[in-house]
């Protein structure tokens, strides 16, 4: 009989002192056990990051090439897919707070990711931010520093990622915008003549080529129906970017991708074409520049599936859905929050009387 294969990101580390599982602590490289305080360093690879060859992976059967299995719950209400690590007791979605049944748990395939970036922050330092930023929300109800706030619902998760490499190489024809100024006489509103100086564009065609390595191309490899991350907290520092390690995970939850391979790349060439195009306005030069055609092509393609860390809470407020977000990495924050109608109400209010009496004195 052949071995049982290991699933790299569903690898369970038990302390060696007490059972109990190893959690991965933020900011470190150890995993850590709860119980005993018991602390084992994670072995971090010193090669280089690995990066895939694209072409190859697009193909169905090379698709299989780096990917293993993952046990998955998905969200009947808002479509997240999540792997959810064996120590919690009570299940809920990420995004939106729906309880999820882990008897429903499906086996996926995925590709493997090539590398994380671990958590810096820990579940109580992100409580703390949040709780800081709710303070300092103007609108926001009095009732809102008393919702219900479970560690339970505040949870660590890993969001899924494409990134892409090219080399790139394109020809493009434009024109070149060199400002210049001539002296107009005119009449000012008395019938006197006076000059000033008119600013002009002299406009000279122009055409060339531009090549350079696109790296890390990022690409959001997962959409559910809400509890899209803010664009202020979806940014990261990918220099520090770890190779895949089980160890990193422990602990939180981990997202499979919904935005399949072949997606993700349509999206990154549409960004590389962006790129292209500052490119091609750099190399014109001039005050202005006008791109007519740009063709560009991409060679030695190649991609890796990462790993970048965020807390997500989700909570009911008189009946509504909110969330909020912190970036694992830096603790930038953002989030949905409820308004208080009784506070506009008053505040407009008193600024109409404010306004009344301001009328009547001055009368």
């Amino acid at each position: 009989m052949t071995e049982p294969s290991i699933q790299k990101s569903e690898l369970k580390k038990a302390c060696k002192n007490c059972g109990a599982e190893l959690k991965y602590k933020p900011g470190t490289t150890t995993i850590t056990c709860e119980y005993c305080g018991n602390q084992e360093q994670i072995a971090l690879e010193t090669d280089p990051i690995k990066e895939l060859p694209l072409r190859q992976f697009l193909q169905e059967k090379g698709a299989q090439a780096n990917s293993e299995e993952i046990s998955i719950l998905h969200c009947k209400n808002c479509g997240a897919n999540q792997h959810v690590e064996e120590n919690y007791k009570s299940l809920h979605c990420v995004y939106c707070g729906t309880p999820l049944i882990r008897e429903d748990a499906k086996t996926e395939q995925w590709i493997l990711p090539g590398a994380v970036l671990p958590f810096q922050l820990t579940q109580q330092e992100a409580i703390l931010r949040f709780k800081k930023w709710v303070n300092g929300l103007w609108w926001a109800p009095n009732d809102l520093k008393k919702a219900t706030l479970d560690p339970q619902f505040t949870k660590g998760l890993y969001l899924p990622y494409w990134t892409f490499d090219a080399q790139l190489y394109g020809q493009y024809s434009g024109a070149r915008g060199d400002y210049y100024y001539e002296t107009q006489s005119y009449k000012d509103s008395k019938g006197r003549r006076q000059t000033r100086r008119v600013r002009k564009t002299r406009w000279i065609p122009i055409s060339g080529n531009i090549s350079g390595f696109v790296d890390d191309t990022l690409i959001n490899a997962s959409k559910q129906h809400t509890g899209k991350v803010p664009r202020g907290v979806a940014l990261w520092n990918l220099k520090k970017l770890q190779s895949f390690e089980s160890s990193f995970l422990a602990g939180f939850v981990t997202e499979k991708y919904t935005i399949p391979l072949k997606d993700g790349h349509l999206e990154a060439q549409e960004e590389m074409r962006r790129i292209a195009d500052t490119w091609a306005r750099r190399d014109i030069g001039g005050d202005e520049q006008r791109v007519n055609t740009l063709n560009i092509n991409l060679e030695e393609e190649t991609f890796k599936h990462i790993l970048l860390p965020v807390y997500i809470s989700a909570y009911r407020y008189k009946g509504n859905e909110y969330s909020f977000f912190v970036n694992g990495e830096n603790g930038s924050i953002s989030g949905k929050r409820p308004y208080s109608f009784w506070k506009i109400f008053f505040a407009v209010l008193a600024g109409i009387l404010l306004f009344g009496l301001v009328y009547l004195f001055s009368k």
